[in-house]
């Protein structure tokens, strides 16, 4: 309790002599506007419009399988490798 108070203290005075030592915040800068005169007349993202038609993508069947398997492995195997690694950390101190 008397290392906490002292602690303390120590921070009050030494925020009293420095003013903006102690102080913390966000800055941003201001947002750029792409366009306006600099050759920049399409949108940002040129494919936005038909970013998501899985519909229309070629060998659907075959990717979308293929990615949801990936996606799935990955969520089995990185918790799978993290306990076995864990388990041999433990076990070797």
């Amino acid at each position: 309790m008397a290392l906490n108070n002292g602690l303390r203290s120590a921070a009050k005075l030494i925020q009293s002599s420095n003013p903006k030592l102690g102080i913390r915040g966000f800055h941003s800068t201001g947002v750029r506007r792409m366009g306006g005169g600099h050759g920049h007349d399409e949108p940002h993202y040129l494919h936005a419009k038909h970013m998501y038609n899985l519909d229309q993508v070629k060998y659907q069947k075959v990717k979308m399988p293929l990615a949801v398997f990936t996606a799935f492995s990955i969520g089995v195997a990185v918790p799978v490798f993290a306990v076995i690694f864990q388990q041999r950390k433990t076990a070797s101190a």
